[in-house]
């Protein structure tokens, strides 16, 4: 393979997605946490990717530290890429250590100069051993580290953040050490939501999360039709009905219901919409404000808590870095009923629903049309005992265990009155969606998602049926 080592000095910034950055209007945004070392791998992972590359272990040598400084760091730092970087970069790819894939993938995220991400892909190839036939280079690679579980190169945040933090100054406090796994983060296309509390109607550059919305009647939402899909919350008596086209373009509602807070996430990418309690919390925490990063981990949102800058597991709703971190935060759940407008308001003729200037004039309905092919950004290797879009209602059991349940199946089964129980956990229809109650009807926290999303979080999840 062939590197360009006497290409022209030219500014970084050329090659950056500098003006995607500055432009985008952050509305059309578009995973397990833990760090792991690579362990034998299941036996689909190697017939759809092929066997791995032997990986050394240990410090990497002096001159191969220069040449990633020279190639990842000083470049974005300084903003140029010349015959120096370019001559590191060939070093690098010659290096036969496919941990240094990893910081390639990082610098291809933020590429879009044809020649240079060609560079990047072929040396991304060259280390991991394998053609790149896939036109979008950065997906295909990032799909190889991630199915073979290449462990991280030595030293990896710093160099990761120097990437990151020369794009998008506000994630400076973001990469931090903590209980995440820095290699599957990536950027999602949109800026950080870093305004503070209650500032709904403020502009921003991101994702705007919705503090507080306001919310009207059923009979007031005539804009409402009863086909729309809808994501509903019962908090002591209280219900409130999160419609998804609202959702789609906030991401995150910090909202207030049946005296308690909540913070309300929605991964458009998972399909997964959760409600955290943000209240009632150890001594010494205050609320927090949840708000999107811009960044993803295995294709689903990255959120952090505004006030700390401590990042949070969003499936898990696990404090992971920063100082709520440290407190071993962890969130509790309220169920999340993803049903229809229509029969969640005919069950519920009492509820609330967020108003349609929240949506800011969009209706995206991504899981139809953006995102109806399946991921559209790199996932790894997927549990293959369910189609990585498929619905699921997944619940953590009294003794811990991850359970999903196929929703087509669960649904046919309840609406014929069969019991569908395992452990603790008892299914019952609420309002044309599914939720997760004990065996004296305790609320246990479930939420709708996608297989693939699901089974990233909980590895080893149980499947029902099995």
């Amino acid at each position: 393979m062939k590197f360009s080592s006497k290409a022209p000095e030219m500014p970084l910034r050329q090659y950056f997605l500098i003006t995607v950055l500055l432009t985008m209007t952050a509305l059309f945004w578009i995973s397990p946490l833990r760090a792991g070392e690579s362990a034998s791998l299941p036996d689909y992972v190697i017939e759809q990717f092929g066997t791995p590359p032997a990986v050394p272990t240990g410090p990497l040598s002096d001159d191969l530290r220069s040449a990633v400084k020279t190639a990842f760091v000083d470049s974005v730092t300084s903003s140029v890429w010349g015959q120096d970087q370019a001559a590191a970069l060939t070093k690098v790819a010659q290096s036969g250590d496919p941990r240094l894939a990893w910081i390639v993938s990082d610098l291809m995220r933020f590429i879009v100069n044809p020649q240079l991400n060609a560079e990047l892909a072929d040396a991304a190839a060259l280390l991991l051993g394998k053609k790149l036939a896939d036109e979008n280079h950065w997906g295909a690679v990032t799909d190889y580290l991630i199915a073979w579980n290449i462990p991280a190169p030595p030293n990896y945040l710093p160099v990761k953040r120097a990437i990151f933090t020369s794009v998008v100054p506000g994630w400076d406090r973001i990469f931090v050490d903590g209980d995440i796994d820095w290699r599957f983060v990536s950027w999602g296309g949109v800026l950080i939501d870093d305004r503070k509390y209650d500032q709904t109607d403020e502009i921003c550059n991101c994702i705007p999360a919705a503090d507080n919305p306001e919310v009207s009647s059923a009979k007031d939402a005539t804009w409402l039709k009863d086909s729309d899909v809808v994501f509903g919350v019962e908090v002591n008596g209280a219900y409130r009905a999160y419609p998804r086209r609202i959702m789609e373009v906030r991401e995150m509602v910090n909202d207030t219901l049946g005296g308690r807070h909540l913070g309300i996430p929605y991964c458009t990418l998972c399909g997964a919409a959760q409600a955290y309690f943000t209240d009632q919390l150890p001594e010494g925490i205050a609320r927090p404000v949840l708000r999107t990063s811009g960044l993803l981990i295995r294709s689903n949102k990255v959120m952090y808590d505004v006030n700390t800058f401590s990042v949070f597991d969003t499936f898990l709703g696990k404090a992971v870095t920063g100082p709520l971190a440290e407190k071993n935060l962890q969130l509790k759940q309220a169920s999340v009923v993803t049903t229809t407008w229509g029969a969640w308001r005919a069950v519920h003729p009492e509820t609330t629903v967020l108003v349609e200037s929240l949506a800011l004039g969009r209706d995206f309905d991504f899981r139809n049309n953006r995102d109806a092919d399946g991921p559209i950004f790199p996932v790894g290797d997927v549990d293959p005992r369910l189609p990585v879009h498929e619905d699921i209602v997944g619940v953590v059991t009294a003794s811990g265990r991850p359970v999903a349940f196929q929703r087509s199946k669960s649904l046919v089964a309840l609406k014929k009155d069969e019991e569908i129980a395992f452990e603790n956990v008892r299914l019952m229809l609420e309002a044309g969606g599914i939720k997760a109650v004990s065996a004296d009807g305790t609320d246990l926290g479930s939420h709708q998602a996608f297989w693939f999303a699901w089974s990233q979080f909980h590895p080893q999840t149980a499947l029902w049926p099995e």
